[in-house]
């Protein structure tokens, strides 16, 4: 196996810090999700990488307190990194922002304070069905104030990391096209809900027009999330369309653990890529497995 920078993980401290959805159960699309509703610290994730060589880490927020400071979480993981039991993991943090607040630029000047800082997730799905929204509002992306905090990214050089379901995609485009200033990292794989060939179609249209945008990378990561039933046979064909789609250059592998915890073994996934790109390139399969990673993420 290759190395490894796993470039979409969480970590979290149900024992000093508030996380709403944790603590307090929601309505999740992934069903039952209270094995991992504890505290899963960053020896946790060093166990559960044993035997593969993972040398590098990316932390992205995992919903702490909304009506908090969002800076605390990212204070805390740096913090983490520091710490030499944790190996400098996580290397890169993607923390919080709801950046159509007014006082969105203090909050970015403040996450940047943070030597792993590098950018911020605001997670933009958005569905009439509660259990499919995590948004405050449909189409944040079009909404002016949001733009123009979306926009300070830049200013602080931080990347965005993008979540959302794939009929959201042509909107991702068009904020993509409009404000190229600003670096996009796809959440998931770009989240086909289901892995039914129904999306199949739209998911592909939508990433070929996002992908357009020279500044747009993608992490492949939760399709085990999308389909609790998934084997790597059944994620090959989305793993290799959206390398395809893309290009080897801008894709990156990743966990989300302990998320995808409930649904397959760290090894398990990391092994499903491997076996999906056996006939790639020594070279091809480094940019993927961790080449990339280190660029975009500057780690």
């Amino acid at each position: 196996m290759l190395k490894i920078i796993d470039t979409h993980h969480h970590l979290w401290d149900l024992e000093n810090n508030y996380y709403p959805w944790l603590s307090n159960p929601i309505d999740h699309f992934v069903g039952n999700y209270s094995p991992i509703r504890k505290s899963y610290l960053i020896g946790d994730l060093h166990r559960d990488a044993e035997g593969l060589d993972l040398i590098k880490s990316v932390h992205v927020q995992a919903e702490f307190d909304h009506d908090d400071d969002p800076v605390k979480e990212t204070a805390w993981l740096q913090g983490v990194a520091h710490d030499p039991d944790s190996r400098g993991m996580p290397n890169a943090i993607v923390g919080f922002a709801d950046l159509g607040t007014p006082d969105v630029e203090d909050t970015l000047a403040r996450h940047a304070e943070h030597a792993n800082m590098r950018g911020i997730r605001h997670m933009l799905n958005y569905l009439d069905d509660p259990g499919l929204r995590f948004a405050e509002q449909d189409h944040l992306m079009s909404d002016s104030n949001w733009r123009r905090g979306y926009r300070l990214l830049a200013k602080h050089d931080m990347s965005f990391d993008l979540q959302i379901w794939s009929w959201q995609l042509q909107e991702a485009a068009t904020l993509a096209k409009e404000i190229p200033e600003v670096p996009i990292v796809v959440n998931h794989t770009a989240m086909p809900k289901d892995l039914s060939p129904d999306l199949a179609d739209e998911w592909r249209s939508g990433l070929r027009a996002l992908a357009e945008a020279p500044q747009v990378s993608m992490k492949i990561s939760a399709l085990s999330m999308m389909d609790r039933n998934w084997t790597a046979e059944k994620i090959r064909p989305w793993v290799l369309d959206s390398i395809e789609i893309l290009g080897i250059e801008r894709c990156m592998f990743a966990s989300n653990f302990p998320v995808d915890s409930l649904m397959a073994g760290y090894g398990q996934l990391w092994n499903a890529y491997d076996d999906i790109t056996s006939d790639f390139s020594e070279s091809e399969r480094e940019m993927l497995f961790w080449r990339n990673a280190e660029r975009y993420y500057r780690i």
